[in-house]
């Protein structure tokens, strides 16, 4: 080789290593004319802005320049109340760029534009705005490892196809963002751009996936300048009408309100809800419920799922406490028995403040006030009835403090506290986190401190701490943790938690590929090994180590497997139901697939088996899982899952008596029937339908009573029927316009039912037709939100 070809190679390695290695930078442009957000890019000042372009590709094959006939530019021009973003994307086959017609936040199968913008450049949080060749908007806050989608900006956009690809254009008020007070901003900054036939991603920074952290690897914007920020008040009146017909009668109710959010200054966001409404949210899915803990349910009220991601740190926050269920229960002489228990408590208002500030610091508060509730209660020999508070008017509050700093590592206080009104019991609950990364992002320590205390009748505290050191950089990955958690930790009053006492040591390796080889376009292949510890007793509650190992093909399929072993033998803690008590568990084996088909293919499948296998009297759970899903074309789709499982010789708790604790061993079988539907009229208007079937049975066919040493003895002589089977059905059916920007016209129609029986009926088709036959409740309801801008009316009158 030459010596001028030599150093020609070496100039070649260096500038591709200098380039990828540097962050990229683009400069913002100020304007003064208006911009119209028409997807059309035709004012003259987009001419004279700086163009971000020379795109790498994400995934799959990292680090592999974006080909001439898909290259993208990006440019951005500023005013005093916004961004604006315009995209050329260059596709040399546009009839091929895919373009589904969904709600917004559904990504759907389509080609997508997004900008990730981290207005304080510290590596921690981006702000994320994706737009689809269907002009369907996503948007979401995320950290690292998370994207939460349902936070919800104001924002506009505009996309056309054109015969050389397509056109984005975007306006990002700073209200739907946060950056500091300086004079002259310098924020993080990134582009994506998704193809989704080839099912490729490219930034226009790139991001080194053999690097942990994704955030970090923004390029910079700067440029924008002395900006005069308009206020930030924005009022959300709504009006809602509800029918309602069931077995009782029939009922009609009107609801008016108001959310309020505004921004305190550029950081800080105040959010309000006053009477609030929340009959359109997504239905609970009810199930057989025999653990010896509740079940645990979705969040989808607006309010507690909209920017939370401070309050959900440190794991103290559960939302559903929040206008729940009562904490309490009548006490009741034997001649009485409740006629009217509440399941739910009203939520009279809540009030959330969120922000950070320049320095990093980010500040979180939550308040909400539920009323007080009452049980009605009747005397069976005069006919009295009278009335006992079962939940007092209580106050929640949640205060966050969530200092980053080295852009990539944090340290967090959090509190939860209860405070309910009279002799009624109170809870506070602190934590104190930190998550501490090296400055390349290779190496991570985390760990937290968590103190509870209760006030009752008898007061008690707990605690709970977990440290753990991890790799999170290149091919090979490793992690260790341990943690403690003490026997009287409780933080259930506004957080959630089902396990204490005991004590944890847990350590994984994984390797993985970073470009596509010739089998597989993305693997990784995950170990582990998981011991918990009782405190008291020393005994073993879990013992399992296991392999995981996921891949995508060539053809973009996804598969995935997984089998764990647990070779020990365990005692559950918790099944019997009374403290002190525990349950042996034999050893097990536990395997799954995963297989998915492409999605960009008009009909795709999901299929999921999986079995667990027990060394005892035959016990054995398998089940399965198939979903698939037909896309008619770019409007209209359909799917239905089917998720099954049977269970032989289960062992589970069924009673406590006289004579002890009474476990039975049973079938059992879950089968749950889930079908939607979707069809777009265009991206802001949408038809869809969402319709589940449960029902589940338990089947005893032998009794046991538990000893102390945690085995069970055969019970002959308990004879009581405690056999269950469980009915569930919803169906909604609902109509949403988004008529302006925050603005939405939505109508639903809702019918549902439940049904619970002592007696067990394992034919599929008598379990549907009886709950059909049932008195089905049926709900109509129409409800407008309208977004008002205080800047909007104010430059009117």
């Amino acid at each position: 080789m030459s010596k001028l070809h030599s150093i020609a190679i070496f100039y070649l390695i260096f500038f591709s290593y200098t380039a990828y290695s540097q962050k990229k930078t683009l400069q913002a442009k100020s304007i003064t004319e208006n911009i119209t957000i028409d997807g059309k890019i035709n004012e003259e000042i987009w001419e004279t802005a700086s163009v971000a372009t020379n795109f790498v590709m994400f995934e799959p094959d990292n680090g592999k320049p974006i080909s001439n006939d898909k290259r993208t530019e990006v440019k951005v021009l500023y005013d005093n109340n916004a961004i604006y973003i315009s995209a050329l994307l260059y596709d040399n086959e546009p009839e091929k760029i895919q373009r589904e017609i969904t709600k917004r936040d559904v990504f759907g199968v389509s080609d997508h534009f997004s900008v990730y913008i981290n207005g304080f450049n510290d590596g921690q949080q981006d702000f994320r705005f994706f737009v689809s060749a269907a002009g369907v908007q996503m948007d979401c806050l995320a950290i690292e490892d998370s994207e939460d989608f349902t936070w919800d900006a104001i924002w506009d956009s505009e996309v056309t196809v054109t015969e050389f690809g397509w056109v984005v254009e975007m306006k990002i008020p700073y209200a739907a963002l946060r950056f500091s007070k300086a004079d002259k901003q310098t924020w993080g900054l990134n582009f994506m751009r998704e193809i989704k036939r080839d099912v490729q991603k490219y930034t226009w920074n790139r991001i080194d996936t053999k690097i942990g952290a994704v955030i970090p690897q923004a390029g910079i914007l700067q440029g924008i300048e002395s900006i005069q920020t308009p206020t930030r008040l924005f009022l959300i009146p709504y009006s809602s009408a509800y029918y309602q017909q069931s077995d009782i009668g029939s009922d009609t109710t009107l609801k008016a309100g108001l959310d309020i959010k505004y921004g305190i200054n550029d950081s800080f966001t105040l959010d309000a809800i006053l009477v609030p409404d929340f009959g359109q949210t997504k239905f609970d899915n009810a199930i057989l419920n025999l653990e010896p803990f509740e079940q645990q349910l979705e969040e989808n009220r607006p309010f507690f799922t909209e920017g939370t991601d401070l309050f959900n740190k440190g794991g103290l926050f559960y939302s559903r406490r929040i206008g729940g269920a009562p904490s309490t229960e009548p006490a009741t002489a034997a001649n009485e028995e409740i006629t009217n228990y509440p399941s739910t408590v009203d939520l009279l208002n809540a009030v959330k403040i969120s922000g950070r500030t320049e320095k990093g610091l980010g500040i979180g508060f939550l308040n909400a006030v539920t009323e007080r509730t009452k049980a009605t209660i009747l005397n069976n020999d005069t006919g009295e009835v009278r009335k006992e508070v079962i939940e007092p008017l209580t106050n929640y509050n949640m205060l966050v403090l969530d200092q980053r700093f080295n852009q990539n590592s944090s340290v967090s206080f959090v509190n939860a506290n209860t405070t309910r009104n009279g002799d009624f019991r109170d809870a506070n609950a602190s934590a104190l986190l930190f998550d501490l990364n090296t400055k390349e992002n290779t190496y991570n320590l985390y760990g937290d401190f968590k103190y509870s205390s209760i006030n009752t009748v008898e007061d008690y505290d707990g605690f709970k701490t977990e440290i753990g050191f991890a790799k999170t950089s290149g091919k090979y990955r490793y992690g260790f943790s341990g943690k403690y958690v003490s026997e009287n930790y409780d933080v259930n009053d506004l957080g959630i938690n089902f396990y204490s006492n005991y004590h944890n040591a847990y350590a994984n390796g994984s390797y993985r590929i970073v470009n596509p080889t010739k089998v597989f376009n993305t693997f990784k292949i995950n170990q582990y090994i998981n011991f918990e510890v009782d405190n008291t007793s020393k005994k073993l509650q879990t013992g399992a180590f296991g392999t995981e190992i996921k891949a995508t093909t060539l053809q973009n399929d996804y598969l995935e497997f997984v089998v764990e072993f647990s070779p020990f033998k365990t005692f559950d803690f918790y099944e019997p139901r009374e403290y002190g008590k525990y349950v042996f568990l034999p050893e097990k084996v536990f395997t799954a697939i995963n297989f998915a088909t492409n999605d960009n293919n008009p009909f795709t499948l999901v299929v999921q088996p999986s079995l667990s296998k027990f060394n005892e009297n035959d016990r054995n759970v398998y089940g399965f899982y198939i979903s698939p899903k037909y896309r008619f074309n770019d409007r209209l789709s359909i799917a239905y899952v089917l998720d099954y499982f049977n269970e032989t010789n289960d062992r589970g708790w069924v009673d406590t008596d006289n004579t002890g604790i009474i476990f039975a061993e049973r079938n059992r079988e879950t089968a749950q029937n889930d079908f939607t539907g979707k069809y777009a009229l265009n991206n802001r208007m949408t038809i869809n339908l969402t319709a589940r079937y449960y029902w589940s049975y338990s089947k005893n066919h032998q009794f046991f009573t538990l000893q102390n040493n945690g085995y069970l003895t055969p019970n002959n002589t308990y004879a009581q029927n405690k056999d269950r089977n469980f009915n569930s059905w919803n169906f909604d059916l609902s109509y949403s316009w988004w008529f302006a920007p925050g603005s939405e016209i939505s109508i639903l129609y809702r019918n549902y039912g439940l049904e619970r029986a002592s007696i067990v009926e394992k034919d599929l088709s008598k379990n549907l037709k009886s709950i059909f036959n049932s008195d089905l409740t049926n709900v109509l309801s129409i409800s407008i939100r309208y977004f008002i801008d205080y800047n909007a009316v104010k430059n009117k009158f």
